[in-house]
């Protein structure tokens, strides 16, 4: 028999304490459209999204709040756009150190820099550093401030789900707490409970993949410094604390700081302030004062779920599929779950689109998946050669790309978090050959300078028809939806011609509501828009 919830952990901010809920002493289990396990940024963004669209949600954590420690830091500029749409950007963006350049060392070389927005003409960096802790906190604030405006959303701390049982319609989850055990259901149940996901085990679904035998250090250091805002990694750093190394600055003169210390370790041993200790003075030089703020060694691995949905149970972020730290795209690939189920699900409850919409969920964010554990995994193989000949093949490249830069795209110390293009999609419609590959049916939409405004801000909370140097209907009405036109011209912007027409003279787009590109066309023809959007929504 599980026990109440009295236990606590350290956390930053108490974001949901615990309140007692009229579902803990009603007769019967209290059903709920939609309720989501793990309030962490993923379950946070979910709630937000779900509540901002209508769409009543409660939200269980068997916590109160966000946890010590940085863990997830580098947030990328696709995260910051959803986020920015979800009204929670602002503040991150303020916090948040912003950048756009790395470089690359061996030993005590510099080998080469790399810019991840060469382009102007975006509202956001390619990168912030933000600690989760504050994450998590700016989606709170923002899911307070849309509870105020009347978003149906209910955050229940020290709610530890103990069990669920699922049926075809339903689940039900038996909920412990620190006044006792009780029982509620849900017509969708979201799992955003971690990489131990214990829904996952509760179901018995299996958890696929690969374990990288190696450990690495995090010491997250407090300290003036001079080093640029930028991204800083070591193959074989000349300093000898780690087989590779990496630095890069957080808020509040936090730096976080990476060590390679290989697989036959005492942790232990290896966690004693002094032993981290002599590993940053090496790195920093004797004369630099900091403090130790947070360190842990953690390993990790490439592993996800056969498939994101189960009935009516859909899984997201770690729960779902967990990759290596190296390129930032485990809590970013978890937004964009978010952002790809959020709509459909809303569609699915209103009685829009049949749930056959929620299978291109997993179909989409699977494939989203494979492709950031395919660039983990190449990433942590060449950061961590297994054997000598792939250690002599490493190094050679690394040696060519200091001069060669040809070499350069070899070279791998985590390719950083893109968003995915859902090339192949069911839900993909026609396409135009003569406009640009980086804006094709299943891709995001590339922002764009309005004089003091930005694209992605002009676009509506569904689907949207942006029209460029083309005629069209103000708005189109089909399928049970409204879908209103952004007329927009090209002709005396070089950003979106090169973004959205290039070679042809005119274009229409139809947008998604997470806005991905969901079909084009060089002029507007209303049966191939229907149809289109018919196919969106799986109603083909």
């Amino acid at each position: 028999m599980s026990s109440p919830v009295t236990d606590r952990y350290p956390i930053a901010f108490q974001l949901y304490p615990y309140h007692k809920s009229p579902d803990q002493t009603a007769a019967a289990p209290v059903q709920h459209p939609v309720v989501i396990v793990g309030g962490g940024p993923i379950g946070l963004a979910a709630a937000l999204d779900l509540g901002r669209q209508g769409v009543p949600v409660v939200l269980l954590d068997d916590h109160e709040g966000a946890g010590l420690g940085s863990r997830a830091l580098c947030f990328a500029k696709r995260t910051l756009e959803i986020c920015d749409r979800l009204g929670a950007a602002g503040p991150m963006l303020e916090k948040g150190v912003r950048w756009n350049v790395g470089k690359v060392f061996h030993d005590d070389r510099l080998l080469y820099e790399f810019n991840l927005l060469p382009e102007d003409g975006h509202a956001h960096p390619a990168f912030i550093n933000l600690q989760q802790p504050w994450f998590e906190k700016f989606l709170h604030d923002a899911i307070a401030r849309a509870q105020a405006e009347g978003a149906p959303i209910e955050l229940r701390g020290r709610n530890r789900v103990d069990a669920i049982t699922a049926a075809a319609d339903h689940v039900t989850l038996s909920v412990m707490t620190p006044d006792g055990p009780y029982q509620l259901q849900a017509d969708w149940l979201i799992a955003c409970d971690g990489a131990r996901s214990p829904l996952r085990g509760m179901l018995g679904l299996e958890f696929n993949g690969r374990v990288f035998e190696d450990n690495f250090l995090i010491a997250d250091v407090r300290m003036k410094a001079d080093f640029p805002t930028e991204r800083w990694f070591w193959f074989e750093p000349h300093f000898k604390s780690g087989d590779s190394a990496l630095l890069h600055k957080q808020p509040d003169d936090i730096w976080r700081i990476d060590f390679q210390l290989g697989w036959n370790i005492d942790r232990a041993k290896e966690l004693e302030p002094a032993n981290i200790r002599a590993r940053v003075d090496a790195m920093l030089g004797p004369d630099v004062a900091y403090e130790l703020d947070w360190c842990s060694i953690y390993t990790f691995q490439c592993r996800r779920m056969d498939r994101f949905r189960h009935g009516r149970v859909l899984f997201a972020g770690d729960s779902a599929h967990q990759v290596s730290p190296f390129g930032a795209r485990g809590a970013n690939s978890g937004i964009q779950d978010v952002d790809n189920l959020a709509w459909k699900l809303k569609l699915v409850i209103d009685g829009t689109a049949p749930e056959a919409l929620l299978d291109s969920y997993d179909a989409e964010r699977v494939y989203g998946a494979e492709e950031n554990i395919l660039n983990s995994t190449r990433a942590t193989d060449f950061i961590t050669p297994k054997s000598a000949v792939s250690k002599l093949f490493r190094n050679a490249v690394l040696d060519l790309a200091e001069t060669l830069p040809f070499a350069r795209s070899l070279v791998n110390s985590g390719r950083l978090s893109l968003p995915c293009t859902y090339d192949g999609s069911a839900l993909n419609g026609p396409d135009d050959a003569m406009m640009p590959a980086r804006s094709r049916p299943g891709s995001p939409c590339p922002d764009a300078a309005l004089g003091e405004a930005w694209l992605l801000h002009q676009f509506s909370a569904g689907f949207t028809l942006l029209t460029l140097d083309a005629e069209a209907p103000e708005t189109l009405t089909a399928h049970g939806l409204q879908v209103p036109r952004l007329a927009l011209s090209a002709k005396d912007n070089a950003a979106l011609r090169a973004r959205y027409l290039g070679d042809a003279t005119s274009a229409v787009y139809l947008i998604r509501p997470d806005q991905h590109v969901a079909a084009r066309w060089p002029t507007y023809d209303e049966t191939q828009v229907r149809a289109a959007l018919a196919r969106a929504l799986a109603l083909e």
